[in-house]
């Protein structure tokens, strides 16, 4: 937001200087970012107007100008500015003013005299225009100082909002606050009626429910679109940082500048009526006054005339009924639209006004009428005209009212750990424009309608905070005994998950929850997909489903820079949509995604490319950590590659995946080598049994090597969880150390070699004990697989 300095203290009448103003802005959380001092030091520099002008006898590009400032003669003026001209009014900087670093001198230039400078924007400190003289009205007073008829010195001053504050989108807005902080009052404002002289009106309708609840609009005719801005209303919008366009347009920036309403003016006689307000419809179209033609649909809220749309509501009007130096008749017209209907959709055309700037923000519910009365003013006063009645619909049930809210002094003290005294409180929290009345405990505080970031107790005492002093807050210790939780035993703490892939060579990433729906829709995971209701981009509509779409896209990036060996983790959050009006279901997962060499370059190992079960000793490895046991089964996800990934378990339960992903997903992500990754829910992976320990067995163990031929298509973990249900409690382990396929074993079938490791606590076991579990692991892998020993 940026402001004149003596805008604002035509609102709030403060002797701080120019410095205490902005310190005292910052510390009340408005933060300033910059101030442009205006027009400093311009003694002896008056209004002028040029008599006449004659070509320089040596200079084709410079004028003799005789220039008349008021003292009763004419002075002589070598001018090379391009609209310097007879009858011109401009600034003259007499002999002996100082402009910054020039100091003006009777000379002669090019041998003819010149006795002072006439001056354009630039020179003078106010703008940075320099392309020719500051034109000034016809009507200005010759001889009057500049710096008085433009309001010198002034100061630009821009301060920095964070978004609960679009109160103070306005200067009336930052006033108060000023007022608060100062000890001072802020000025009346006149926002009386303007009677009705017509009875003429348009009809206005509202169709758009609580997106747009209030609408005001009146006409007024025979305007003069033609008059000039007046001095002061255009120097108050250039130190705002509007440029002056139109008395009409101007009259309207001016208002949303000093109250923040945002405003339009429409030519009545290109409006058939009735006016509305809707939402917009799959298909229309709408030229918008920048010349670019708006594609609409239903996520936008239209101004119609007849119901044909003349304006996007809230953003920007329409070319076809804009007003002109033609216009006789204006539709005026201020309305409250609520922020969430706004939000967004001028980012979908590609436009930032100041108008949705405000709204997509919130602007005060209540402010709309008292707007179109002080613009009707404005209008009368400068282009003529006669108003006639306010035309107004409101749908009250979808205003938002400000509730009271109980302040209890003993909170205040608490929360902010000093005593502020009744009437302090009371005084700051009437000049902020609150209503407050006595309690036994406090106070009944009702925050006006332009406030709607103050709804609870907190509020007002971060306003109290903010207003006294945050430097008046005394820096205390917190008093108490502090309880320290101890992480339980029964998980592993994400740092030492981290730890632990770290130590295996991997990388971690930290990528956006948000992703693109598309890249969602290639891996086919847009299943349970949350969109955004007000994404940053296109590309980061949706709230991710899997990590691991994102974690590829990291690793594709560094493919793209030439990294061949690519090791990356990333442990986060996933989202899926849950039931009507819930928020989404939130899990956390760990995945990793690598590429490339096995292993680091190196003379010591040849080089291989990175398989599967290097990924699956990273996961074990992992999976240790916590004592888990995982078990795989293949898996037929859309993205892994056909026989190259599995399902993990642990304790029979799916907890993730594991593999190759799938060639036709690759070349579809821009990638031309193989990918390998896993993706697992944390919370099954990191519960752990609290360690106990248990007794050593004195006897020494036996170890039984066997050898099956089994289908193809019967996976080890399957034969695994088989023999150790046949074996009993006797066995201690099971080793996979053979698999073979090839001659002497048939079409369809494999040979695995396995070993098992049997012990007894309590004897040691003889041939017969061994023979009973082998026996029965024999049966059972017959029984279940087919199974049959290899000889």
């Amino acid at each position: 937001m940026k402001f004149s300095e003596n805008w604002l203290r035509s609102h709030v009448p403060t002797g701080a200087t120019r410095e205490e103003l902005s310190a005292t802005l910052t510390a009340i959380g408005l933060e300033v970012e910059d101030v442009t001092a205006l027009g400093e030091g311009l003694d002896k520099v008056v209004v002028a107007r040029i008599v006449d002008c004659a070509r320089h006898p040596e200079a084709d590009r410079l004028q003799v100008c005789q220039v008349d400032a008021g003292t009763g003669e004419r002075l002589q003026i070598v001018c090379g500015a391009p609209n310097a001209r007879p009858g011109l009014v401009a600034p003259l900087a007499m002999v002996g003013a100082r402009l910054g670093e020039i100091s003006i001198k009777a000379a002669k230039l090019r041998g003819v005299d010149s006795n002072g400078m006439l001056c354009s924007a630039k020179e003078l400190g106010v703008d940075a225009d320099a392309s020719g003289l500051l034109e000034l009205p016809d009507d200005a007073p010759l001889g009057t100082p500049i710096a008085d008829y433009l309001g010198l010195p002034d100061a630009s001053i821009e301060i920095k909002l964070t978004p609960n504050r679009a109160d103070c989108f306005s200067v009336r807005g930052i006033a108060f606050d000023v007022a608060a902080a100062s000890g001072s009052d802020v000025v009346p404002f006149d926002a009386t009626p303007v009677p009705a002289v017509h009875e003429h009106a348009l009809q206005v309708t509202l169709d758009a429910g609580a997106d747009a609840p209030r609408y005001c609009g009146r006409v007024i005719e025979g305007v003069d679109p033609t008059r000039a801005t007046p001095i002061w209303m255009a120097e108050r919008l250039r130190r705002g940082g509007v440029r002056p366009v139109s008395l009409l347009v101007d009259i309207t920036q001016y208002v949303m500048l000093e109250l923040g309403q945002p405003m339009h003016a429409f030519d009545r006689d290109l409006l058939t009526g009735p006016v509305g307000v809707r939402h917009g419809r799959s298909g229309e179209s709408l030229q918008l006054l920048d010349g670019r033609t708006a594609a609409l649909d239903d996520g936008f809220l239209v101004i119609t005339d007849a119901d044909r749309p003349v304006a996007l509501a809230g953003i920007m009007g329409g070319q076809d009924t804009k007003v002109s130096d033609a216009t006789r008749n204006v539709f005026l017209e201020s309305a409250y639209f609520a922020p969430a209907a706004i939000i967004g959709r001028g980012r979908r055309l590609g436009l930032h006004t100041d108008a949705s700037h405000r709204y997509e923000r919130g602007v005060d519910p209540a402010l709309a009428p008292q707007a179109i009365e002080v613009a009707t003013r404005l209008i009368v006063e400068l282009a003529g005209g006669q108003p006639g009645p306010v035309v107004q619909a409101a749908l009250d049930q979808h205003l938002p009212a400000p509730a009271p809210i109980a302040l209890r002094r003993a909170r205040v003290a608490r929360v902010l750990g000093l005593e502020i005294p009744d009437a302090e409180i009371e005084r700051i929290l009437r000049a902020l424009g609150m209503r407050v009345d006595a309690t036994d405990a406090g106070w009944s505080v009702v925050a006006p309608s332009r406030r709607f970031d103050i709804a609870i107790e907190e509020d007002l005492i971060e306003e109290l905070a903010r207003i006294h002093g945050y430097d008046r807050i005394p820096a205390t210790l917190p008093g108490g005994a502090t309880r320290i939780a101890a992480d339980s035993e029964t998980r592993l703490d994400q740092a030492t998950v981290r730890r632990q892939l770290a130590a295996r060579d991997l990388l971690e990433t930290v990528n956006f929850a948000f992703v693109d729906a598309q890249l969602l829709a290639r891996w086919g995971l847009t299943e349970g997909a949350v969109p955004l209701a007000n994404p940053l981009s296109s590309e980061l509509g949706v709230m991710r489903t899997s990590l691991l779409p994102g974690l590829v896209a990291a690793l594709q990036r560094n493919a793209a820079r030439q990294t061949s060996r690519i090791r990356l983790f990333e442990l986060g959050n996933v989202f899926a949509a849950a039931g009507q009006g819930e928020a989404p279901r939130e899990t956390l997962r760990i995945a990793t995604a690598v590429c490339g060499d096995a292993h680091a370059e190196q003379w010591g190992v040849p080089a291989r490319a990175v398989d599967f079960h290097d990924l699956k000793g990273d996961l074990e490895s992992l999976a240790a950590a916590s004592g888990a046991a995982l078990t795989f089964e293949p898996a037929s996800e859309g993205f892994g590659h056909p026989g190259r990934s599995a399902r993990v378990l642990r304790e029979g339960r799916v907890i993730g995946w594991i593999g190759q992903l799938h060639p036709r997903l690759l070349k579809a992500l821009d990638l031309d080598l193989p990918v390998l990754a896993f993706e697992l829910d944390l919370a099954p992976l990191v519960q752990r049994q609290i360690p106990r320990a248990g007794e050593l067995s004195r006897f020494p163990s036996v170890r039984r090597d066997l050898a099956f031929t089994v289908p193809e298509a019967v996976p080890f973990a399957t034969l695994e969880r088989t023999v150790r249900q046949a074996a009993g409690p006797l066995l201690r382990q099971v080793l996979l150390f053979d698999r073979y396929v090839g001659a002497g074993v048939e079409t369809g079938q494999k040979s695995l070699a396995m070993g098992l490791i049997l012990q007894d606590n309590t004897r040691t076991l003889n041939d017969r004990d061994v023979d009973e579990v082998v026996a029965a692991t024999v049966a059972a892998l017959a029984h279940e697989h087919g199974a049959r020993m290899r000889g």
